[in-house]
């Protein structure tokens, strides 16, 4: 039986059930998916602990510790979740490209 993860990620213009793929072996399956809000990430992470029996959640930088916390809650405790932080300078770096991109 394979490990099975879910990588999590925030996009303005995000549409979970068409914004997503599979990365697998034999022994890992990573499903990434984008969402538009909280709601939407709360919805898919309980959905898929359950159905799909995702072990692990990886949560993008965008997520606050309140998101994080929603999300564990949610999945009670059947899913680890972690959170993909980087340091202040990387920040920087990617809220400037975000703004590039018209996200704000």
């Amino acid at each position: 039986m394979a490990f099975k993860s879910l990588f999590l990620a925030q996009a303005p213009d995000a549409e979970p059930e068409k914004h997503h793929c599979v990365v697998e072996t034999p022994k890992y399956q990573l499903l990434v998916k984008l969402v538009r809000n909280q709601e939407q990430a709360v919805e898919i992470c309980k959905k898929l602990v359950e159905e799909e029996g995702i072990q692990a959640i990886l949560l993008c930088p965008g997520f606050t510790h309140q998101n994080v916390a929603e999300i564990a809650q949610a999945v009670g405790g059947k899913a680890g979740v972690s959170v993909a932080r980087g340091d202040g300078p990387s920040g920087k770096i990617s809220h400037e490209a975000m703004k590039r991109a018209g996200w704000f």
